[in-house]
Protein backbone atom coordinates (compact mmCIF):
# COMPACT_ATOMS: atom_id res chain seq x y z
CA UNK A 1 0.00 0.00 0.00
CA UNK A 2 1.77 3.47 -1.06
CA UNK A 3 0.98 6.49 0.80
CA UNK A 4 1.14 9.38 -1.38
CA UNK A 5 3.03 12.40 0.25
CA UNK A 6 0.72 15.91 1.46
CA UNK A 7 1.59 18.00 -1.72
CA UNK A 8 1.43 20.96 0.44
CA UNK A 9 3.13 19.36 3.06
CA UNK A 10 5.77 18.73 0.54
CA UNK A 11 5.92 21.94 -1.04
CA UNK A 12 6.16 23.97 2.40
CA UNK A 13 9.72 21.66 3.18
CA UNK A 14 10.79 22.94 -0.52
CA UNK A 15 10.24 26.36 0.48
CA UNK A 16 11.69 25.85 3.81
CA UNK A 17 14.88 24.31 2.39
CA UNK A 18 15.28 26.98 -0.50
CA UNK A 19 14.78 29.65 2.25
CA UNK A 20 17.19 27.78 4.24
CA UNK A 21 19.46 28.06 1.21
CA UNK A 22 19.08 31.52 0.37
CA UNK A 23 19.77 32.13 4.09
CA UNK A 24 23.03 30.55 3.54
CA UNK A 25 24.08 31.99 -0.05
CA UNK A 26 23.71 35.60 2.24
CA UNK A 27 26.12 34.60 4.66
CA UNK A 28 28.92 33.19 2.03
CA UNK A 29 28.37 36.48 -0.11
CA UNK A 30 28.61 38.68 2.83
CA UNK A 31 31.82 36.61 4.18
CA UNK A 32 33.70 36.79 0.89
CA UNK A 33 32.27 40.36 0.22
CA UNK A 34 30.70 39.43 -3.18
CA UNK A 35 28.42 42.44 -3.86
CA UNK A 36 26.83 40.77 -6.65
CA UNK A 37 25.78 37.35 -4.84
CA UNK A 38 24.71 39.71 -1.89
CA UNK A 39 22.66 42.47 -3.42
CA UNK A 40 21.13 39.11 -5.91
CA UNK A 41 19.99 37.48 -2.65
CA UNK A 42 17.17 40.66 -1.95
CA UNK A 43 14.53 42.13 -4.70
CA UNK A 44 15.52 45.45 -6.66
CA UNK A 45 14.16 47.07 -3.95
CA UNK A 46 15.00 44.75 -1.32
CA UNK A 47 15.92 46.69 2.13
CA UNK A 48 18.57 45.75 5.05
CA UNK A 49 18.48 46.92 7.44
CA UNK A 50 21.38 46.17 10.00
CA UNK A 51 23.81 48.22 12.04
CA UNK A 52 25.89 49.66 9.22
CA UNK A 53 22.67 51.73 8.85
CA UNK A 54 19.94 51.05 6.29
CA UNK A 55 20.25 50.42 2.54
CA UNK A 56 17.72 50.21 -0.13
CA UNK A 57 17.73 48.46 -3.05
CA UNK A 58 20.58 46.39 -4.39
CA UNK A 59 23.08 48.94 -5.69
CA UNK A 60 23.09 50.43 -1.90
CA UNK A 61 23.14 46.59 -0.82
CA UNK A 62 26.14 45.59 -3.02
CA UNK A 63 27.89 48.66 -1.58
CA UNK A 64 27.39 48.19 2.03
CA UNK A 65 29.23 44.48 1.58
CA UNK A 66 31.78 45.90 -0.56
CA UNK A 67 32.99 48.91 1.99
CA UNK A 68 33.52 45.49 4.00
CA UNK A 69 35.56 44.02 1.64
CA UNK A 70 37.63 46.86 1.29
CA UNK A 71 38.25 47.35 5.48
CA UNK A 72 39.07 43.19 5.39
CA UNK A 73 41.76 44.04 1.96
CA UNK A 74 43.21 47.11 3.69
CA UNK A 75 43.68 45.87 7.53
CA UNK A 76 45.68 42.58 5.17
CA UNK A 77 47.69 44.45 3.22
CA UNK A 78 48.50 46.43 6.18
CA UNK A 79 49.75 43.71 8.43
CA UNK A 80 51.63 41.39 5.52
CA UNK A 81 53.25 38.73 7.70
CA UNK A 82 49.80 37.29 9.43
CA UNK A 83 47.69 34.69 7.84
CA UNK A 84 44.50 36.72 6.04
CA UNK A 85 42.03 38.30 8.83
CA UNK A 86 38.45 36.92 8.17
CA UNK A 87 34.90 37.33 9.24
CA UNK A 88 32.69 33.71 9.21
CA UNK A 89 29.22 34.10 10.02
CA UNK A 90 26.52 31.38 10.91
CA UNK A 91 23.01 30.86 11.10
CA UNK A 92 20.58 28.42 12.93
CA UNK A 93 17.08 28.35 14.55
CA UNK A 94 15.42 29.01 11.71
CA UNK A 95 11.70 29.33 11.50
CA UNK A 96 9.31 29.62 8.77
CA UNK A 97 5.64 31.43 8.22
CA UNK A 98 5.08 30.90 4.99
CA UNK A 99 1.83 32.05 3.46
CA UNK A 100 2.00 31.28 -0.48
CA UNK A 101 4.01 33.54 -2.58
CA UNK A 102 5.44 35.61 0.79
CA UNK A 103 6.98 34.42 3.92
CA UNK A 104 8.71 35.22 7.07
CA UNK A 105 11.47 33.96 9.05
CA UNK A 106 13.62 34.53 12.07
CA UNK A 107 16.75 32.64 12.49
CA UNK A 108 19.78 33.44 15.07
CA UNK A 109 23.29 34.27 13.85
CA UNK A 110 26.88 34.57 15.03
CA UNK A 111 29.87 35.35 13.76
CA UNK A 112 33.52 34.79 14.27
CA UNK A 113 36.67 37.30 13.40
CA UNK A 114 40.35 36.58 13.87
CA UNK A 115 40.85 40.45 13.21
CA UNK A 116 43.13 39.90 16.10
CA UNK A 117 47.08 40.38 15.92
CA UNK A 118 47.36 36.59 17.08
CA UNK A 119 44.86 35.51 14.02
CA UNK A 120 42.80 33.58 16.70
CA UNK A 121 39.12 33.09 16.52
CA UNK A 122 36.92 34.87 18.71
CA UNK A 123 32.85 36.00 18.87
CA UNK A 124 32.25 39.60 18.69
CA UNK A 125 28.93 39.40 17.45
CA UNK A 126 25.42 37.53 17.64
CA UNK A 127 21.78 38.19 17.77
CA UNK A 128 18.71 36.92 14.95
CA UNK A 129 17.44 37.75 11.99
CA UNK A 130 13.76 38.85 11.05
CA UNK A 131 12.85 38.32 7.32
CA UNK A 132 10.17 39.39 4.66
CA UNK A 133 10.55 37.32 1.88
CA UNK A 134 8.79 36.76 -1.58
CA UNK A 135 8.68 34.44 -3.77
CA UNK A 136 9.79 35.60 -7.50
CA UNK A 137 10.70 33.95 -10.78
CA UNK A 138 14.42 33.58 -9.52
CA UNK A 139 13.42 31.90 -5.98
CA UNK A 140 12.99 33.23 -2.62
CA UNK A 141 14.41 36.87 -2.48
CA UNK A 142 14.52 38.75 0.99
CA UNK A 143 12.16 41.71 0.19
CA UNK A 144 13.38 43.11 3.56
CA UNK A 145 16.08 41.80 6.42
CA UNK A 146 16.46 43.08 9.63
CA UNK A 147 19.34 42.31 11.61
CA UNK A 148 19.38 42.66 15.28
CA UNK A 149 22.89 42.81 16.41
CA UNK A 150 22.33 41.55 20.46
CA UNK A 151 26.14 43.48 21.56
CA UNK A 152 25.10 46.77 20.01
CA UNK A 153 21.75 46.04 22.53
CA UNK A 154 19.02 47.17 20.24
CA UNK A 155 17.32 43.59 20.27
CA UNK A 156 14.41 43.82 22.31
CA UNK A 157 13.79 42.28 25.63
CA UNK A 158 10.53 39.97 24.99
CA UNK A 159 10.54 36.94 22.84
CA UNK A 160 10.40 38.40 18.97
CA UNK A 161 7.92 35.15 18.06
CA UNK A 162 5.47 35.97 20.51
CA UNK A 163 2.21 36.44 19.58
CA UNK A 164 3.47 36.56 15.79
CA UNK A 165 3.23 32.75 14.43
Amino acid sequence: MSTQPDPAALQELLDKTAIGELQTRYMYAIDWHDGEMYAGVFTEDGVLEWPEGFCKGRAEIRASVERIGKFYRTLNEATPNLRPARKRHFVTNRIFDIKGDKARSWCYWFDTHNDNLQRWPYVPAYGYYEDDLVRTGEGWLFAKRKIYNEIAADSPFENPLRNTL
